[in-house]
């Protein structure tokens, strides 16, 4: 997941986590960052047993964020030299990506500069407000979760982010392609979710503060998700902002229930993980909504930049070992999901339809396959088991 990167606004399709372009400026040859998801990198490379024990413990489902005791089985290799050589190297990559994701970000932001010097503002209001906010949202709710993990690569790299897509929202704002009153209210909302998370971090900051904050992310990308994905859909769908209205009222109903001791534990740990992966689940959206894009549209296609899809898939894919290694399904989902669907996916879709050559179609794949194989075969090894399907089987269910 790590800077980590993705959600389509309303009937525009466009990428919200910064990370990615989206597939509308892709048409016009430019490019969205995607952080999150893309978000999203975690280089983390403390190497004390103690730190050890803490980070690496295996974490399942909706509690991604919840620390869980390391399986017994593998506790003499974790005091290997070969295993913290790998936590090391899995942390190196996962900042690795901060390269092509910053790649990914600068053409869009230097872009609007360029039209706002030059007075060209309509150039702006190609760039949907919505879609952005909506990213921001999520890579806000990403950065709030690897906080509570003390991945510090990771938070560097969604508080870069959340900071590129609010540079990206300043310049609508100067076009006045954004309503001034809802980037005020934005520009509250950042700038207290960056204190918040700084002092979380610091482990200055009040409990009773921390989790405001998290029902406050928990409600928003619970409210932003499924209105997000009915909006993917107009006009083949009536335009409704019903899903989103009922969603933000069970979103309100599952909080208060929660602090209020109305769930049992298991209840009380599904709704604390809910912010962490309906973040994920919108970045996850954004090769839905390309792809949805792709198939309405095939010479639309045309406007992709093969290079862009290269940079996701790459940068996301330098996030999969570490995902892996410390066993953050959610992390992996995210990362995952955006390597192969989105970028991977992407690449093929261009290949079917001809706008690159089979040499890159063939590299690109070749590259990806080894990089997995790697991942899979040395994690494994460090752990000591004969088949990598155990590591992916502790990824996804825990230690048994």
């Amino acid at each position: 997941m790590a800077r980590s990167l993705v959600v389509p606004a309303p009937s525009k399709h466009s990428s919200l986590f910064p990370n990615f372009p989206t597939d509308s400026h892709f048409i016009q040859s430019r490019t969205l960052p995607f952080a999150a998801l893309r978000n999203s990198s975690n280089c983390y490379t403390r190497c004390s047993l103690t730190s050890l024990h803490r980070r690496l413990a295996p974490v399942a489902a909706l509690e991604s964020d919840v620390p869980h005791p390391l399986h017994q089985g593998s506790a003499n290799v974790k005091r290997s030299k070969t295993f913290e050589q790998w936590d090391s190297w899995t942390a190196k990559f996962s900042g690795a990506a901060n390269i092509p994701f910053l790649l990914l970000q600068m053409p869009q932001i230097i872009l609007n500069a360029q039209n706002l010097m030059a007075g060209n503002k309509t150039a702006l209001l190609a760039v949907p407000w919505l879609g952005m906010l909506t990213g921001l949202l999520g890579n806000l709710s990403l950065l709030s979760y690897f906080v509570k993990k003390k991945e510090t690569e990771v938070i560097v790299v969604q508080t870069l982010g959340v900071i590129s897509i609010f540079i990206v929202i300043t310049q609508l704002a100067m076009a006045e392609a954004m309503p001034l009153p809802h980037f005020v209210a934005t520009s509250v909302v950042v700038a207290i979710g960056l204190v918040f998370n700084f002092f979380n971090y610091l482990g200055k900051l009040d409990p009773g503060i921390w989790r405001f904050w998290e029902d406050f992310i928990t409600v928003g990308g619970l409210s932003a998700l499924p209105q997000v994905m009915w909006s993917t859909f107009v006009p083949y769908l009536p335009s409704s902002i019903l899903p989103g209205a009922i969603a933000f009222v069970v979103a309100i109903a599952a909080v208060i229930m929660a602090r209020t001791g109305s769930l049992s534990e298991k209840g009380v740990k599904f709704v604390g993980g809910l912010s962490g992966w309906t973040a994920t689940l919108l970045f996850m959206w954004m090769p839905v909504s390309q792809m949805w894009t792709n198939f309405l549209n095939p010479e639309n296609i045309k406007g992709l930049s093969a290079f862009s899809m290269l940079l996701a898939m790459i940068g996301n894919g330098l996030m999969i070992p570490r995902a892996i290694f410390i066993r953050d399904l959610m992390w992996f989902t995210g990362s995952a999901w955006a390597t192969l669907f989105y970028g991977y996916g992407n690449i093929v879709c261009m290949y079917c339809l001809k706008t690159i050559s089979r040499e890159f179609f063939l590299a690109a794949t070749a590259g990806l396959v080894s990089w997995i194989g790697m991942t899979l075969w040395r994690d494994s090894a460090v752990y000591g088991y004969s088949s990598p399907l155990t590591s992916l089987k502790e990824l996804a269910f825990g230690s048994t």
